[in-house]
């Protein structure tokens, strides 16, 4: 009579779907990476929240980066600016107050080039590193005007930013005046107007803003030519005209009046009034004494 084995040899269910579960990538990935890794991670975690460690690493990483920051080869050794007068380039240097040598890496190159293009005398700057040293090359402000305010003495570049100032009017002969408040902001019309002052220009003392909307022209011999809010060149340039052709601004004559735009007005001064009332009183048969 022959034996029967009680055991089935067919996986148990369980088993089967072990089996199963195990040929799933996945799974397969889970269980052999993704559980040792959470474990490390875990355990990692436990010691890097000690207040101790966190000291000893930060100290660590700061140590190791101050060995790469002073090797030699990133050493700046001097600052090399260039395009720029005498004046400055101390007031550049003076705004940047680095102490050389310097590291490279500590060098924020934006932040130096922000720093120099504040100094009110630079237009624009750029910077650059070179073997060893800090090229600073600057595009300077260079003045044009003085603008009289208020009792101070600016200088002003073409597009009225201020450049510098000056303590007194005899420091810089060599430019223009304007005088008055806003005079600045309105620093390339002024330009255009000296630029058509034609004959009067040896008898220039300069531009005033009046009311912030319009300029006069003050010559010598407390003359005064009064331009219209618009078209203020062309204005002149019709007063320039009148000057060549009647020689009008070469008598007593105070004021030419342009802000009417049909046509000029012209002030006498009181000795050129008195004498033309006399005139007219020759005319009329009076005595003349009178």
């Amino acid at each position: 009579m022959s034996s029967i084995d009680p055991r089935d040899p067919a996986p148990s269910r369980i088993k089967y779907r072990m089996e199963r579960l195990w040929l799933t990538p996945v799974y397969r990935s889970l269980i052999r990476t993704g559980i040792p890794a959470a474990l490390v991670l875990l355990v990692l975690g436990g010691y890097l929240k000690d207040p101790d460690t966190q000291a000893r690493m930060a100290r660590s990483v700061t140590q190791a980066r101050a060995m790469i920051e002073d090797r030699p080869e990133f050493s700046v050794k001097l600052m090399r600016i260039q395009g720029a007068t005498d004046p400055v380039a101390t007031m550049v240097r003076e705004s940047l107050t680095l102490v050389f040598p310097v590291s490279s890496l500590r060098l924020d190159l934006a932040a130096v080039k922000e720093k120099v293009e504040q100094v009110e005398a630079v237009k624009t700057a750029d910077v650059f590193l070179r073997g060893g040293i800090l090229d600073v090359e600057i595009s300077e402000r260079l003045p044009v005007l003085v603008w009289r305010d208020q009792g101070a003495l600016e200088l002003l570049d073409g597009e009225g930013a201020r450049v510098g100032g000056v303590a007194h009017r005899d420091a810089r002969v060599d430019l223009p005046l304007i005088v008055g408040k806003g005079a600045d902001q309105h620093a390339s019309e002024a330009l255009e107007i000296i630029a058509a002052i034609g004959p009067f220009a040896p008898r220039l003392r300069g531009l005033q803003r009046i009311g912030e909307r319009r300029w006069d022209v003050v010559l010598d011999r407390h003359q005064r030519i009064l331009l219209p809010t618009e078209n203020s060149v062309r204005a002149l340039e019709r007063v320039v005209a009148l000057q060549r052709a009647r020689d009008v601004l070469s008598r007593d004559v105070l004021v030419v009046d342009m802000r009417d735009g049909r046509r000029p007005i012209i002030r006498l001064s009181q000795t050129a009034m008195t004498e033309l009332r006399r005139l007219r009183k020759i005319a009329d048969g009076e005595d003349a004494s009178l």
